[in-house]
């Protein structure tokens, strides 16, 4: 039996007040997300899909339309594009913010951060300064700090869109790693079909302004998804309906 979802979404509309009566970025989205589940937001520039993530993360008040969480309303973890890491504090420093924010004991916020430079691969730079860092590390840090206080859902806003390509491609390979071994559900914003197909369960695709759900594609790939499987037919089949549904 199907569990029940963790997050449904109903007729999602979000309108920008302006002089012309209106900027009109999200038309009544609807789909659900299941626990666990790692859902892409693919679509072209300006048809919502950051607006859309900022809905669900409580950061911007929907037109229309209703968000509903399974349980109440969940704990939510968020990545942006930048880091947006304290220049002052160091990468544990970064990364112990919001439960020292909680008020959270000193040695349990440093125990669970060091168990995160873990599981992020940044052991051995632990004191360093953001300045330090280079942009894949960086956005580790903010993977981490994200997931510091043990988030019922991780929201991601293009986190590798700022990276250069291989860095991005290899980035791609930790989220995948990162995911496996905590199993959060993730919505992710992306603009790149290769990003999409790697890493998510499921792919929603939205047209241009106003952002519909235009398709929502099942990627049956096995797991986990190594990146020679960009070159296989059946990646490459998905990647056509998805470049299909884009154009």
């Amino acid at each position: 039996m199907m569990p029940a979802p963790i997050l449904t979404v109903h007729g999602l509309s979000v309108t920008f007040p302006d002089a012309n009566g209106g900027l009109h970025a999200l038309a009544s989205a609807t789909f659900s997300v299941q626990p666990q589940e790692f859902v892409c937001l693919l679509g072209p520039s300006g048809s919502g899909k950051s607006t859309l993530l900022r809905a669900l993360a409580g950061l911007l008040h929907p037109t229309a339309g209703t968000i509903s969480f399974a349980g109440g309303q969940p704990k939510i973890g968020m990545v942006f594009q930048q880091a947006n890491l304290m220049p002052w504090r160091t990468v544990l420093g970064n990364i112990t913010l919001p439960l020292e924010l909680d008020g959270v004991a000193v040695e349990e916020r440093r125990a669970r951060a060091r168990e995160l430079v873990e599981l992020v691969g940044l052991q051995g730079f632990e004191h360093n300064w953001p300045r330090d860092l280079s942009g894949g590390m960086a956005q580790r840090v903010a993977i981490a700090r994200a997931l510091i206080h043990d988030p019922d859902i991780l929201l991601l806003d293009e986190p590798f869109g700022s990276l250069d390509a291989l860095t991005r491609e290899r980035m791609w390979g930790e989220l995948s790693r990162i995911w496996q071994a905590r199993r959060k559900t993730v919505i992710m914003v992306t603009h790149s079909i290769s990003e999409s197909l790697l890493l998510a369960d499921r792919v929603l695709v939205l047209t241009q302004r106003p952002g519909r759900i235009k398709l929502d594609l099942k990627v049956d790939l096995p797991c986990p998804r190594l990146d020679e499987m960009r070159y296989t037919q059946p990646f490459g089949g998905l990647a056509k309906k998805l470049k299909d549904a884009i154009e």
